[in-house]
């Protein structure tokens, strides 16, 4: 038991000491009161994923179709759009300075494998993971000691949290929700379908036909198109909304109608930049007490497998 005791009376001294680290918790009140619930933060980095796989010219949704180059180049794309989503001021010795304290930033996709310079030993890091394939994320503060630190062996003499000390982390966020890449996570036999057309507004088509109460970002949409016009062909006038109401599909963007009649479906809303397609069928007595919503006068639920394809209702009007 002795052992045992002591640890628990150092991690005990430590959570004290962090307590006590008047920097590390003023730049922690500083960031949660800008994004308490992290959904800006998960924003940038859903976005800075997608801007380095860049769909909309080279059709790719997967990191691992990253070059060497490009996965090296993600941690100066995370710091640079943090910086501008928060308006970080430049750091005096770090990246950031934020609540008027110098702040490093160091992203990595493999939880761990953060590499701090040596320049950065007593300063804050805010440490950063995301991963596509797991849909999640993290963010937390770490104050830099020597000997919490893995010694270095690269060229840069750059340094990673040795994984017994990984407790010294102060977590903002941790094991997040990360906006979904839908294109890597469908079925690949769906995923083959949507790209099957030479046609982008066929394979958007085909998306939302297959892709059903999930939100879809607009990166898989600019992926899938592959056109300029990218969002034109989703909405009506000919567009995906247009082509499949005689399918009986509804597709919801983020306008605040839309978002109600998603919520009224029992569908996550539509955030900003996104869309969720379902098909829906006019409420009958064997749906039961399913969730449903009124439009055109009648009222609407999840269509069932058993119900017959119907011609979807119009949507609201487009109100923010």
């Amino acid at each position: 038991m002795l052992p045992f005791d002591i640890s628990a009376a150092q991690n005990i001294a430590l959570t004290e000491e962090l307590k006590q680290d008047a920097e590390l918790q003023t730049v922690r009140k500083e960031l949660m009161a800008i994004d308490p619930t992290g959904e800006r933060f998960a924003a940038v980095l859903r976005d800075t994923i997608d801007q380095l796989l860049q769909g909309e010219v080279t059709g790719r949704y997967d990191w691992a179709t990253l070059s060497k180059t490009e996965r090296t180049h993600a941690g100066t794309l995370v710091e640079i759009n943090l910086q501008r989503e928060f308006k970080f001021a430049d750091g005096h010795a770090m990246d950031y300075r934020i609540a008027d304290i110098d702040v490093d930033c160091k992203y990595s996709q493999n939880f761990g494998g953060w590499m701090i310079p040596p320049e950065a030993r007593g300063h804050l890091c805010l440490l950063v993971w995301a991963n596509d394939y797991e849909s999640r994320w993290s963010a937390g503060l770490f104050r830099v000691r020597e000997e919490w630190l893995n010694r270095g062996s690269n060229r840069d003499a750059k340094l990673t949290v040795k994984a017994i000390h990984r407790d010294k982390i102060v977590w903002l966020w941790h094991d997040s929700e990360l906006p979904e890449n839908v294109l890597l996570h469908m079925n690949p036999s769906d995923r083959e379908a949507v790209f099957a057309s030479n046609s982008g507004q066929q394979r958007l088509n085909e998306l939302f036909r297959r892709v059903q109460k999930r939100r879809i970002g607009r990166n898989v949409i600019r992926t899938v198109a592959q056109q300029k016009d990218y969002m034109k062909r989703v909405r009506g006038n000919g567009g995906s909304r247009s082509a499949l109401r005689s399918d009986g599909i509804l597709i919801m963007g983020d306008y605040e109608s839309h978002r109600a009649v998603a919520e009224k479906l029992g569908l996550q809303p539509p955030r900003d930049g996104e869309f969720v397609s379902a098909r829906v069928a006019m409420q009958r007595p064997h749906h039961g007490d399913a969730p449903h919503v009124i439009l055109n006068g009648q009222p609407w639920v999840i269509a069932t497998p058993d119900d017959a394809p119907e011609i979807a209702p119009l949507l609201p009007s487009h109100t923010k």
